[in-house]
């Protein structure tokens, strides 16, 4: 009877992986709940949920310089043209630059991403449903990992249960050791079956409410929104997809912009 700790081992990683996923699904499956009747995403909410904060920054970046109230050079610096924003999303962009009126994209991008319009828009999206809750995405994926890892765990101490050596013949009709380890293995088995059907496949940032919203932009043929959805790889111009991939850096360390 050595086998019976690994047993209750197994027991007790079981218990505690598929409590913490049954625990994190219904969670994140509260957050769930309808969109708004009639709510269509604009151009910012759809890049928040499509690629977060970032995002927001570079479909703002592009949308100025559309209008030529940015220039954007393919060195990756950007030059204030009209100081005056449309919008918060604009002016925390012109407060990212700074009062020089010219900044390299990089750090607009990350200035930008971080101010309080940004957190303001996420937050409204959340409380929509539209948005993922910091955390839930993540800590879904975790506990399913958590299962996978917890069903390898008990193959193996049902394997070295089986092989230890044996302690004496068993009684006629008595269990075998290996389908007391089929036990929980199968409550692993069955957890993650259940959390594949069951569980929605959240985005990092889109709930399968605002996945579904983004589907329905798939539609719009207009370029600002097609760089909200797939990001800066949507933009046309081969020398403002340049800026912000980071090339000519060379150029730009040199003062060329």
């Amino acid at each position: 009877m050595f086998w019976v700790p690994l047993l209750l081992l197994a027991w007790a990683l079981t218990g505690l992986a598929c409590g913490r996923l049954c625990l994190t699904a219904s969670r994140a499956a509260t957050q769930e709940r309808a969109a708004p009747p009639g709510h269509e995403l604009n151009l910012y909410e759809a890049a928040f949920l499509s690629g977060g904060p970032t995002r927001v920054a570079d479909v703002t970046l592009v949308a100025m310089a559309r209008a030529r109230r940015l220039l954007i050079a393919h060195t990756g610096w950007a030059t204030v043209v009209d100081p005056v924003g449309r919008d918060d999303m604009e002016r925390s962009v012109l407060g990212a630059i700074g009062p020089a009126g010219q900044a390299r994209i990089a750090p607009i991008r990350r200035g930008a991403a971080a101010t309080e319009a940004v957190r303001a828009l996420a937050d409204g999206l959340v409380t929509a449903g539209l948005a993922v809750p910091a955390g839930s995405a993540s800590g879904v994926a975790a506990a399913v990992r958590q299962v996978r890892a917890t069903t390898v765990a008990v193959l193996a101490l049902g394997a070295v249960a089986v092989l230890m050596p044996a302690q004496g013949r068993g009684a006629p009709g008595q269990v075998p050791v290996a389908v007391w380890f089929g036990l929980p293995l199968l409550l692993c088995a069955g957890c993650l079956v259940i959390a594949r059907v069951e569980v929605h496949p959240y985005t990092r940032w889109a709930s399968p409410t605002g996945q579904r919203l983004l589907g329905a932009l798939c539609t719009r043929g207009d370029q600002l929104t097609a760089v909200a959805v797939r990001g800066v790889r949507a933009v046309p111009d081969p020398e403002l997809r340049q800026a912000f991939c980071g090339r000519g850096r060379r150029e730009a360390a040199q003062g060329g912009h």
